[in-house]
């Protein structure tokens, strides 16, 4: 189907965003193109701190206040991370160019908010410290991790696993090793469409051994020392805040619409069976 403008409407968002309609040269339904005016649209707009507090209350719910995630890798620490990769992968997920059942619900614009919100709590998240205690592999091959990265790594994420804010890689430097694990072969399936194809190339061939030892090495990588939090730090924005001193996973509400389903049908209306009939020379 040959290419023509299309007018996508971005969302009108929570918290007093407005409707923005952006034309571009797109294919109806192509998920890439829609992410990526989203992308462009919410790198031109003026980040606003106290809004993005406010909307990061729908992700602390899963990604905790500190936006630490947790050590089993459920969900990945996204404090820190660059505001560009951030806001890439929201506009990925909601355009369903990325396949994240988990988070979807909540990151569509009813939810979470339009351009704005996402450009607010993007700068929110990036401006968290990271925690000093992420979750590690085994350490049993780092001498091997450290060759496969800096041979196949480092000059996309960085030596220390930077990432590059102009070309939206990620900061993979202190992310959970379990987390790591999955997104490397969800990005080897092809289960992960925004993926980028160098990537997918470049790994192709790594051996399970290749592959623990490399990101087991990459999860170790240290964030800079300003990008820590210290010791004991807990997100002031988020007084009242139970947190769990069992360190369990947590569990996200169901979106209003899940709860406002219709019921499921009953159990269909079975047959009466009749009474069965004596056989003949038989008394009743």
């Amino acid at each position: 189907m040959p290419n023509r403008a299309i007018a996508i409407g971005l969302s009108i968002g929570l918290f007093g965003s407005a409707w923005c309609v952006v034309s571009i040269p797109v294919r109806a339904q192509d998920p890439a193109a829609i992410a990526r005016a989203e992308y462009d649209q919410v790198l031109s707009l003026t980040p606003d701190l106290d809004n993005g507090r406010e909307v990061y209350l729908t992700c602390a719910v899963c990604h905790r206040p500190e936006g630490w995630g947790t050590l089993d890798g459920t969900y990945p620490q996204i404090a820190g991370q660059l505001r560009t990769v951030i806001i890439k992968q929201l506009a990925d997920i909601r355009a369903r160019n990325r396949d994240n059942p988990l988070m979807y619900p909540f990151s569509v614009p009813r939810i979470l908010g339009g351009p704005q919100s996402l450009a607010d709590v993007a700068a929110y998240v990036a401006a968290l410290p990271m925690t000093p205690r992420n979750g590690v592999g085994p350490g049993v091959d780092l001498d091997l991790g450290g060759q496969i990265y800096a041979e196949h790594c480092a000059r996309c994420h960085g030596e220390a696993g930077e990432g590059n804010e102009s070309e939206h890689i990620p900061l993979v430097a202190g992310q959970h090793y379990p987390y790591l694990m999955r997104q490397f072969d969800a990005i080897r399936s092809g289960r992960r469409h925004n993926s980028d194809p160098k990537m997918v190339k470049q790994i192709d061939g790594f051996t399970p051994r290749d592959r623990a030892a490399v990101l087991d090495y990459t999860s170790r990588l240290r964030p800079p020392a300003d990008k820590l939090a210290e010791a004991g730090w807990t997100n002031p924005d988020f007084p009242a805040y139970v947190r769990d001193p069992m360190g369990a996973t947590p569990t996200p509400p169901f979106p209003p619409e899940l709860l406002e389903a219709p019921p499921p049908p009953g159990p269909p209306d079975y047959p009466v069976v009749p009474p069965a009939q004596p056989l003949p020379g038989e008394s009743p």
